[in-house]
């Protein structure tokens, strides 16, 4: 494939997206989720200043609890320089993937499911980059749920359960009117 095709296919797909309400709203949803994640670890680490205080019992189910996350989702893949870039390179790839895919989506359900993942992945990315580590602090301990996870997290499995959902209401490939 040459650079000419490339460029064609590229610019034919930007030409679909743009027309695609669906693309917009999915990336104004994904930015949403993004500063949302970005804003409440602002507020755990600089207000609430929980990096001090490591743990705040909430309820009986419930604790903020600071975890300095070195790996991917429950702390899998943990290491040095080499998992940060493989993990921030394959959240490149997740987001960069989604939005592509964004852009030719038809169904509502979908889009919102692609756009918590690319919101996600980018929160999560941006921790990773900066610190080197994700800021997780939400604790369901207390439910007998082990891991400890942040609202990018959320918005990741909450994307993915849409997209499941999505693809079984839509095994046929059918969309409705």
């Amino acid at each position: 494939m040459n650079v000419r095709t490339i460029q064609s296919k590229a610019a034919d797909w930007f030409a679909e997206a743009r027309a695609n309400p669906l693309f917009l709203f999915g990336l104004l949803g994904a930015a949403a989720v993004a500063a949302l994640d970005q804003a409440t670890k602002y507020w755990i680490v600089n207000i609430v200043e929980l990096p001090i205080h490591r743990r705040i019992e909430i309820s009986p189910i419930f604790d903020l609890t600071y975890v300095q996350n070195r790996g991917a989702s429950f702390g899998m893949l943990a290491g040095g320089m080499g998992s940060r870039v493989l993990l921030s390179t394959i959240s490149i790839a997740i987001a960069t993937v989604m939005i592509v895919w964004l852009g030719r989506l038809k169904r509502r359900f979908a889009a919102a499911g692609a756009a918590l993942i690319i919101g996600g992945a980018i929160g999560n990315l941006h921790d990773r980059v900066r610190y080197g580590y994700v800021v997780d602090f939400l604790d369901f301990s207390g439910l007998m749920f082990p891991w400890v996870f942040n609202v990018a997290d959320t918005a990741i499995n909450v994307g993915f359960a849409c997209l499941i959902l999505d693809a079984v209401l839509h095994k046929d490939g059918k969309t409705p009117a």
